[in-house]
């Protein structure tokens, strides 16, 4: 591994490190013994968004009406954030 490598990665883990203690309001220290894990995370998180990113263009591409699909998602995804700024909450089973 090349320094500049090494360089970067320690960047990232300490940049990831900083902003979950000012997240998470703990010892930066706490953070740091935790980067290993974190980023772990973070890597695992970014390749499911990878994985369904890719399979949900290849199902909308091969869709006969690919622009129905797409508006369908965008307004389902529009009215989910409306509804959860104005604060609705959907009814429990067994509450």
């Amino acid at each position: 591994m090349s320094i500049r490598v090494a360089a970067v990665s320690l960047a990232v883990a300490l940049a990831v490190s900083a902003a979950t203690a000012w997240l998470f309001e703990i010892s930066f220290e706490r953070a740091v013994v935790l980067a290993p894990a974190l980023l772990f995370g973070l890597g695992l998180c970014g390749a499911v968004f990878v994985l369904l990113g890719r399979a949900a263009a290849e199902s909308i591409r091969s869709a006969r009406r690919p622009r129905l699909v797409l508006g369908l998602i965008l307004g389902l995804v529009a009215l989910i954030t409306l509804l959860t700024i104005l604060g609705v909450e959907l009814p429990r089973e067994g509450a």
